[in-house]
């Protein structure tokens, strides 16, 4: 099924700077998250997640309330959400394997959406700027195209990335957007920063340096991005070296 963006479908390849002429809705949506001020985000309620980890959850959990991430340069923050449910993932990829990492995150929010019987899934994607070497391209290309790849229709509705996300000055070139914040009982996306980053801040960043799961690199089809929240226990999740032997603890 298509990327969609207010019920027409995603032509594809173009460019981000493209499409919002194609979509002036989502020109619109990206200038207003733009002009937002930066919100600090204290750790109440909030589970932040950092490069190559997603979370998933729905408003009925009882630990979390906001999902976020930030620190964000080439990197895109994802959002996708089924609006009859509630359930919301977020996910801070950096372009490692995003062919394997879309799916991962559609079957992550599909498992909260099996039996809803209304909604649909609606896509958010924030981060990158100009970048030199135009890693953020690459990464807005990529993106795009897996989840116009997908079986369910998905709806494109936040679009802020790479020469939309860019500011310029001194001739060098910096994002604008570093970081969101996602509400899971209100649905409101926001421009955000974070005074916590944990817990296991240290164990959960040295995963992501080491390069892949195992600290080596990893031929495909090997997914890089880990889901680090379980939202039936409401616990955080970190799994080693080897992913079939989990640990846990409280993410309150």
């Amino acid at each position: 099924m298509p990327l969609l963006v207010d019920g027409r479908r995603v032509r594809l390849p173009r460019s981000a700077a493209e499409l919002v002429r194609e979509h002036p809705p989502l020109e619109e949506r990206a200038r207003l998250l733009r002009g937002q001020s930066v919100q600090q985000v204290g750790p109440q309620g909030l589970l932040y997640v950092q490069q190559r980890e997603l979370a998933v959850t729905s408003p009925k959990d009882g630990s979390i309330s906001i999902l976020g991430s930030d620190d964000a340069t080439t990197c895109h923050i994802v959002v996708l959400r089924h609006t009859g449910n509630g359930a919301t993932c977020l996910t801070h990829c950096d372009g490692s394997d995003t062919k394997a990492e879309v799916p991962l995150i559609m079957s992550s929010i599909k498992s909260f959406s099996e039996h809803a019987e209304c909604g649909r899934l609606e896509v958010h994607l924030v981060g990158g700027f100009s970048d030199d070497r135009q890693l953020s391209q690459k990464l807005t290309h990529q993106l795009l195209s897996e989840f116009d790849k997908q079986d369910d229709d998905i709806h494109l509705v936040t679009l802020c990335v790479t020469e939309l996300n860019d500011r310029e000055e001194n001739e060098n070139h910096f994002p604008i957007i570093y970081g969101i914040a996602v509400n899971i009982k209100t649905a409101e996306i926001y421009r955000a920063s974070f005074q916590d980053r944990g817990p296991e801040e240290q164990l959960r960043a040295a995963r992501a340096l080491a390069g892949g799961p195992d600290g080596v690199e990893a031929p495909p089809p090997t997914c890089w991005m880990i889901s680090i929240y379980d939202a039936k226990t409401e616990q955080l999740r970190i799994g080693p070296s080897n992913p079939r032997e989990p640990f846990h603890f409280s993410s309150g």
